[in-house]
């Protein structure tokens, strides 16, 4: 791919870097090329770095001259990202470098995630060690593993692997904002043995499949009021009661943190009853986009013949089992925040569908930023996996919140920064997402910290884009900030 889509943007050593970043595969929890690209970074510009057992690298950056004296502050991203991609895009996020397309003011990539989240942050910490007309104290570029997954990297941080009593963390998405709080999480899930038996001989099998969402952050984009596809297609299913049908397969999303945009089952059917199916997805793709058509109007549902042969299928207790539950578990905002406007407090998402070594899981994923919220909610879907008898309920390690610190003095020192660039007030918020400030914070007590960057819009989905003009004043506030502090 030609570097031309980067050709003449602003700042042009930030872009660079970027550029390079897109080139390295670095699936979470795959992040050994994109760990081998910051060292060889570190080496090259002979900057001294450390590296942990589970993959974080901290790069220290000396001082601008005169700036000695100043405190450290730690620059913050993490260098996995999000590989989502569209039906019929052929990608190996393994392998394959990114394709970038720069379009109306904006970089996207060609059929998957672009990785702004959270490329842009790690690009632009590089680009701060290495600006020559940045002045600045002593620099700490800390770049986590495992964001997207479990955030690892940063709940494997050891005491004094930073030294930085300051922090920025380059991992929002909001030009115009400083955040100063976040949600917690924890992620739950429950695990059904299959319960099989033989297929009819005179049934045949056909795919339904859930395709055209927006999906999206499951965070950011809650208040969206986007489709889930799990959701419709277990709807959609329901909807067959008068059809004799029998589950082989069902699967959904990929993602914890992202609202699942694709859902698919097969089923088998007798086929005098073909056209009779082919009526209720109709009627339900109509019915649907009557809900949906404003926030999310994408929505198809292809109903189409299989060749492969079937042996075995869901019992018809276990179907029905597995259709309610899907039906019954909770999904979208469950609570606003009564002291921060607009702020979402409390949701829960309905995540993912998978079959493999006999087992069905059923992964959800819950969000608060009050810690007894996040639990209450958690405790709904534990019941609701309790009460369809589910074999295992496994829970995830758990994240903590970000409490808001109004009384920062690196929040006071940025928005007097801002207001000097751009002669307004910036916006104080906090985030219904799981930064990593929240484990930060909690494994470096007195930490002081915001969260700040470019405009992102789709993060988690194929119609991830980052704005140009944006990035241009994500770099020089953050450039002012560090000569201001």
């Amino acid at each position: 791919m030609s570097k031309d889509v980067i050709k003449n943007l602003k700042p042009a050593l930030l872009w660079k870097y970027f550029y390079e970043i897109s080139q390295v595969p670095r699936p979470s929890k795959k992040e050994e090329k994109i760990r081998e690209y910051v060292i060889d970074f570190a080496q090259k510009h002979s900057l001294e770095f450390v590296e942990d057992k589970v993959g974080n690298i901290v790069i220290k950056v000396p001082a601008s001259k005169g700036f000695e004296n100043k405190p450290t502050v730690v620059l913050q991203g993490h260098v996995d990202m999000v590989c989502e991609k569209n039906k019929g895009t052929n990608h190996d996020f393994d392998n394959d470098p990114l394709t970038l397309i720069n379009e109306d003011g904006w970089i996207k990539a060609k059929g998957t995630t672009l990785g702004a989240d959270n490329g842009i942050g790690v690009a632009a910490g590089m680009a701060a060690a290495t600006d020559p007309d940045l002045q600045h104290g002593p620099l700490e570029i800390l770049c986590t593993v495992d964001e997207e997954t479990g955030l690892t990297g940063a709940n494997a941080l050891k005491p004094g692997f930073i030294s930085g009593k300051i922090l920025l963390n380059l991992d929002s998405e909001e030009d115009g904002a400083f955040y100063v709080g976040c949600s917690g999480g924890v992620d739950t899930y429950g695990v059904f043995e299959l319960e099989l038996t033989k297929a009819k001989k005179d049934h045949e099998p056909f795919e339904i499949m859930v395709t055209g969402l927006k999906g999206g952050h499951s965070g950011l984009d809650v208040k969206a009021g986007r489709a889930n596809a799990i959701k419709l297609l277990a709807q959609l299913l329901n909807r067959m009661n008068d059809v004799k049908f029998s589950i082989a397969q069902i699967s959904g999303g990929s993602k914890r943190n992202a609202i699942p945009r694709e859902a698919e089952a097969v089923i088998l059917i007798d086929p005098k009853d073909k056209a009779k199916v082919q009526k209720i997805v109709k009627l339900f793709v109509q019915d649907s986009l009557l809900e949906f058509n404003t926030n999310d109007g994408g929505l198809k549902i292809s109903f189409t013949k299989k060749k492969d042969k079937v042996k075995k299928v869901f019992t018809k207790p276990f179907s029905k089992k597995i259709i309610r539950t899907l039906l019954a578990l909770p999904h979208g905002i469950m609570a606003m925040s009564a002291d921060i406007p607009d702020l979402v407090e409390t949701s829960t998402n309905l995540a993912t569908v998978t079959m493999e070594d006999n087992l069905l899981q059923v992964g959800t994923s819950q969000r608060s930023s009050i810690e007894s919220a996040k639990e209450n909610i958690c405790n709904s879907v534990k019941a609701v996996f309790k009460l369809a008898d589910a074999s295992q309920i496994l829970l995830g390690d758990g994240y903590p919140g970000w409490k808001p610190n109004m009384n920062s003095e690196v929040l006071k020192s940025s928005v007097e920064v801002f207001k000097k660039l751009y002669s307004k007030e910036p916006h104080i918020k906090a985030i219904h997402a799981g930064l990593e400030c929240g484990i930060l914070g909690d494994k470096y007590p007195g930490l002081d910290m915001i969260s700040f960057g470019p405009t992102i819009q789709g993060a988690h989905s194929p119609d991830e884009k980052v704005n140009i003009a944006d990035v241009e004043k994500f770099y020089n506030l953050l450039k002012g900030i560090l000569k201001e502090i």
